[in-house]
């Protein structure tokens, strides 16, 4: 430019006569492409977006006559997240109530229902190993009176092994275990269990009182229970579910035989 001015001075022309004019520069071939390329992209990905955002803010036809719409669309929209949130919470909610009712289901058959089948279930899970179980067969056991020595009554031992006697007495269980069932009333006589092991148990009925309480350990030189000899008392002893009748009563004594 300075060039064109000196030349212009040199000739004696007026610089105010001299048009200078800067010539640019052209782009390249290339960039030109890329720079259109560019721009049709972004084009195109505004145009998606636009086309997406009044899809899901279009307001079908029936809805169009009523101005609520658009601004309950839009609660809606602000509360997936809360209802999402919520719905988690509600299975953690869920879930601790099933686990505290099946602890109240299980509390309550262990009172009730010592035997029943969820309760004999969870007890396998704790004392159902091959170290705490007790197999003991009967045999193993020695027999003790199942009255005291000094009262005098009849003892008969039916075929089948069922063990009977009227008496005014004290009753005893004829091995030591645990009283695992008590049933019965005052007026119709109790009714009780002795778990001797897990083989072998006796079932004591028509006492008139009950000493001792489910659960409770059983001694063969206490008494489970009373007699005021009103009343037939039976004593049956089993192997599993078996009736023994491999015993014998003999001077108020009970022996295997």
């Amino acid at each position: 430019m300075n060039d064109e001015i000196d030349y212009a001075e040199m000739l004696e022309i007026p610089v105010e006569t001299v048009t200078v004019r800067k010539k640019e520069r052209k782009k390249s071939r290339r960039q030109a492409e890329t720079a259109d390329l560019g721009e049709q992209l972004v084009t195109q990905v505004n145009g998606r977006m636009e086309e997406a955002e009044a899809a899901e803010d279009a307001v079908p036809a029936e809805f169009e006559s009523d101005p609520n719409f658009a601004e309950s669309k839009q609660i809606e929209r602000s509360e997936k997240p809360v209802k999402k949130k919520r719905g988690i919470k509600a299975i953690l909610i869920g879930e601790l109530a099933a686990v505290c009712a099946l602890c109240g289901v299980i509390f309550l058959t262990n009172i009730f229902m010592t035997d029943s089948a969820i309760n004999t279930f969870v007890r396998g899970l704790f004392q159902g190993n091959a170290q705490t179980a007790d197999n003991r067969e009967y045999s193993d056991f020695k027999l003790t009176p199942v009255v005291s020595d000094g009262v005098d009554v009849a003892l008969n031992v039916s075929e089948t092994g069922v063990l009977s006697f009227e008496a005014k007495c004290s009753v005893y269980a004829p091995a030591s275990g645990k009283l695992s069932k008590v049933n019965g009333s005052k007026e119709t006589g109790y009714t009780v269990e002795v778990k001797h092991s897990d083989k072998f148990s006796t079932v004591i009925s028509g006492l008139d009182t009950v000493y001792l309480s489910e659960g409770d350990t059983v001694m063969s030189t206490i008494p489970v229970g009373y007699t005021d000899g009103e009343g037939a008392v039976n004593v049956m002893m089993y192997s599993g579910e078996t009736l023994l009748n491999c015993y014998s009563a003999e001077n108020n004594k009970l022996v295997w035989i």
